[in-house]
């Protein structure tokens, strides 16, 4: 998505269009597919986008087709693995958290990588079940709840 996107349920419509809705919904569908799959640089747009489709806005839209492009630009990116790297067959990652990223709820957003051999093996990003007072709070909580 563009940087700085904040997407809002003030930008909520609620009787979207049936065709509109459809589009929407679909769109949405398509990421996750490829969230699970392949993309993982679509988790933060997925987990976003998803958030919104019972009543879809315009906002909503436009950074969906935005994703879209992305998609269409950065098709031919892959995840490659190689067994040439300083860190051959050893596992490691990153967790990240924002703190209080959802406008709407005040959760945080926090997301988790795990690599292996030069490419990912494992990653989610998701919305927290609470809210957190702080940063460090945020992130201590996901890195708390993956055993790292």
């Amino acid at each position: 998505m563009k940087p700085n996107t904040r997407l809002s349920k003030i930008d909520c419509d609620p009787s979207p269009k049936r065709d509109f809705h459809k589009r929407y919904r679909v769109i949405v569908g398509s990421l996750g597919y490829l969230v699970t799959m392949t993309s993982l640089d679509l988790a933060w747009s997925y987990s976003e986008l998803s958030t919104y489709v019972q009543f879809p806005g315009k906002s909503h839209m436009e950074a969906a087709e935005h994703v879209i492009r992305y998609l269409r630009a950065t098709w031919n990116e892959t995840i490659t693995y190689t067994r040439g790297s300083r860190r051959v067959n050893e596992l490691w990652g990153w967790v990240d958290a924002d703190w209080a990223g959802d406008t709407d709820t005040c959760r945080s957003h926090t997301g988790y990588i795990l690599m292996m051999n030069g490419g990912p093996i494992s990653w989610k990003s998701r919305r927290q079940d609470n809210v957190s007072l702080s940063t460090s709070e945020a992130e201590f909580v996901e890195a708390s709840r993956l055993n790292l």
